[in-house]
């Protein structure tokens, strides 16, 4: 559902002015270069070696060849020599992947005892870099630059993060949402021009009667929801809440049967993310709660009320943090109600039901409670509270003529106290800079209360997929004020009208 197995492809820049035997180096280096990234330990992706390329035929072909290559998600490039960039234009016009400029050098220090002309011609990385650079700004690509050592953690840091997010830029390309029914009444911030978004975004967003999706929940077998049910008692405390236990059972059965319906619809048709409507449930028992968090810790991206742009956005983050080592998780969340009280300030992010639980701390629990919403009968949920620490709250909006992606870096702290009559997941946290210049930003730069939630991505990360999108990005930080905000967003609407 996730993790696949892309590659990145390493390319060196040179030419032949200097003769066989600086070629010979050339290429000796980058493969060392190249075998220590991928023994490093810190690349989520391997990084192949390609021979260097010092014509305009072998650089085209070389381009060509790797937006053919459907497990190449992209390419690394490095001008070891001086290269002439002429030579690199068209390639790099017909290029349509992510685009890394490591601008680094083979040996870390200057040989001071022993540096002569030769060395000198041979490591030219300093202005053959440059001259590269200059091309690709010239023709108005979007690219990541890194500059430093290879061998400096830092920069192989950065290389790793810019791989996730370059799995992001190309997965979007592939992202399907399901759209059960349509997005909720009278509601702005859900609506969206679908036909834009798979121009800019790669997204498809296709719409499907509630009652189609129901038809495949009402054929999921008695044993296969069974086989569910027992797994969810395997896996969840169960809190009764002075319930018949077989009722209760029998609640949790049905939301055992959606997700096993709902999963086998999108597989078969194809989709990796799902919005749906309390308000057009047809002939669904339950508006799916422990179902779709179920769906989203699988990778499925999820948005309420048919927010289709908040669940585009949970799966992709979802894909770029695939694999990562320690996640903490990625969900949707929604901005439900603050605490004002002085030094205590933050907002409580919770919904309905349907919180993924990848970013749960500790034990997770099944309750059946009233739902006030949705018209049917008492919906199973997985309650629990949320993990600590740093976390970026994305929104996607559409402002008639673009979109725009809202970044702000959050604190996820611990809840000051028990809610033990509020019966679904939260999370609570500080916007950067604070809670009122972060709120007051936030609602000025048009943010949805829907966010696509996470842990394990950065700012950065999220705001270079944007800028490779070629859409807004806006960023809510520490070093944010509202003059500054206001700032940006004016020359955001200039640039991106």
């Amino acid at each position: 559902m996730l993790q696949k197995a892309y590659k990145f492809w390493f390319l060196t820049g040179s030419q032949d002015l200097y003769g066989d035997e600086c070629l010979a180096h050339v290429a000796e280096h980058s493969k060392i270069i190249v075998e220590k990234l991928n023994a490093s330990g810190k690349l989520p992706y391997e990084l192949v070696w390609k021979p260097t390329l010092i014509t305009d035929a072998l650089i085209r072909q070389t381009f060509n060849e790797a937006n053919a290559d459907p497990d190449c998600a992209g390419v690394i490039t490095w001008m070891h020599t001086f290269s002439p960039a002429k030579s690199w234009i068209a390639g790099l016009r017909e290029y349509r992947k992510p685009l890394l400029h490591l601008h680094t050098q083979f040996n870390e220090e200057i040989p001071y005892d022993t540096i002569d002309m030769d060395f000198m011609n041979e490591n030219q990385s300093a202005h053959g870099d440059r001259e590269y650079g200059h091309i690709v700004t010239r023709m108005g690509i979007e690219r990541k630059v890194v500059a430093g050592h290879w061998s400096d953690a830092r920069v192989q840091e950065r290389i790793a993060s810019w791989m996730r997010t370059a799995i992001g830029l190309v997965e979007s390309r592939n992202v399907r949402i399901l759209r059960v029914a349509d997005n909720m009444r009278n509601v702005a911030v859900t609506e969206g021009d679908k036909v834009e978004a798979q121009i800019k975004l790669g997204w498809t967003v296709d719409a499907y009667p509630v009652n189609e999706i129901a038809e495949y929940v009402a054929a999921v077998s008695q044993a296969d929801t069974d086989a569910l049910v027992d797994e969810y008692y395997n896996m969840y405390d169960i809190l009764l809440d002075g319930r018949d236990e077989k009722e209760f059972r029998r609640h949790v059965a049905v939301q055992a049967q959606i997700e096993l319906g709902f999963e086998r619809f999108m597989v078969e048709k194809d989709y990796h993310a799902i919005v749906t409507h309390f308000g057009d449930l047809g002939a669904l028992k339950q508006l799916p709660g422990l179902a779709i968090q179920r769906l989203e810790e699988k990778g499925y991206g999820f948005g309420a009320e048919g927010d289709w742009k908040t669940a585009g956005m949970v799966r992709v983050m979802k894909l770029m943090t695939a694999g990562m080592k320690d996640a903490k998780g990625t969900s949707m969340l929604e901005d439900y109600t603050y605490n004002l009280v002085p030094g205590k300030k933050g907002i409580l992010q919770a919904h309905m039901l349907e919180i993924c639980p990848s970013i749960a701390e500790g034990r997770i629990a099944i309750r059946c409670l009233p739902l006030s919403m949705g018209d049917r009968e008492d919906p199973a949920r997985l309650v629990f509270t949320s993990k600590t620490g740093r976390g970026i709250a994305t929104s996607l909006i559409d402002l008639g003529t673009r979109f725009r992606l809202i970044i702000n870096d959050v604190e996820c702290i611990k809840n000051e106290k028990p809610m033990p009559k509020l019966p679904v997941a939260t999370n609570f946290w500080r916007p950067m800079p604070d809670f009122e210049t972060g709120v007051e930003a936030w609602i000025y730069a048009g943010g949805a209360h829907h966010t696509a939630f996470t842990y394990d991505l950065t700012a950065e990360q999220m705001g270079d997929w944007a800028a490779a999108m070629g859409i807004e990005a806006v960023f809510i930080d520490k070093d944010t004020t509202i003059r500054s905000l206001k700032r940006d967003l004016m020359l955001g609407q200039a640039f991106y009208r």
